[in-house]
């Protein structure tokens, strides 16, 4: 990477719930706020965070349930809630006129977000999420969460990301997997995320985004993995051509976790589309 910044930690609490967030960046500078997608942390952001945050104010948030965040006491992790906890964190950070980015389900907790509070956005930015996915891709993921969750070392857990996702060189799972996993008091390593969401008994239903898309006036950017098994170059376009003001651009060698896969490239995208189209919010 071209810049080797270090993050600051920081909080807050929203209806008793403490939310933890990283920041990179002088907080004056034009502000940017992320959203990982399920099973991932605030750390997925790392690499695209570093670069950035030599001209932005970064924040990436661990979601509820999600890295160093808590888990919810009752269970509620419906996008209601999600939705209540980017009011207070974007209420009590101060943040306005900024860029929204989200991957996954990331992705779709800032189209709702949008929807409801676009006249506050710079833009949106959306990772390898849509309206339209491509169900084999969803199940592949719901599958890889409901495997085993405790294993022997930490390496286990580095062999099985990377055979799940060969994109990757094993030293990059080896610097993520550290934020994303704990060690028991019995000697194994498992997940911090919480159980529920590895919890094949849980009912998922899948969001209908189509009624936020629709209301979706200003700036967009869709991003899609080239090699994505969630979206495909069909449900990319239908997302697309159904946007007022969207840029979409297809990032090579990477899958459905494109900042993670291709950080440079993806930064790079991103820089681009603020250079050329200079998103200002709805216009």
């Amino acid at each position: 990477m071209r810049a080797n910044l270090t993050p600051r930690h920081g909080e807050v609490v929203v209806d008793g719930l403490r939310l933890h967030y990283l920041a990179w960046g002088d907080p004056s500078h034009p502000p940017i706020l992320m959203l990982h997608g399920v099973g991932q942390q605030a750390h997925s952001w790392d690499f695209v965070a570093m670069d950035l945050g030599q001209d932005h104010y970064v924040v990436s948030l661990d979601q509820r349930g999600h890295g160093d965040s808590d888990w919810a006491p009752d269970r509620d992790y419906s996008p209601e809630a999600y939705q209540r906890d980017l009011d207070g964190v974007v209420d009590q950070l101060g943040l306005t006129n900024f860029l929204l980015v989200g991957l996954s389900m990331g992705g779709m907790n800032a189209i709702r977000f949008a929807a409801r509070r676009q006249h506050e956005l710079r833009g949106l930015v959306v990772v390898d999420m849509g309206p339209e996915i491509i169900e084999r891709g969803g199940r592949e993921i719901r599958n890889f969460m409901a495997m085993d969750d405790e294993l022997d070392t930490f390496e286990a857990f580095v062999e099985r990301a990377a055979k799940y996702n060969p994109l990757r060189p094993k030293d990059s799972f080896r610097g993520s997997l550290q934020h994303n996993l704990k060690q028991l008091p019995n000697g194994k390593w498992t997940w911090k995320y919480d159980k529920f969401f590895r919890d094949p008994t849980v009912e998922r239903t899948r969001q209908d985004l189509w009624p936020y898309v629709r209301q979706l006036r200003l700036p967009v950017l869709v991003v899609r993995g080239e090699k994505s098994h969630v979206i495909g170059e069909e449900q990319a376009r239908v997302f697309v051509e159904a946007l007022p003001d969207a840029a979409y651009v297809v990032i090579p060698d990477a899958g459905h976790l494109v900042p993670g896969d291709q950080p440079d490239r993806f930064s790079d995208a991103l820089r681009e589309w603020l250079r050329t189209r200079k998103p200002e919010g709805i216009r």
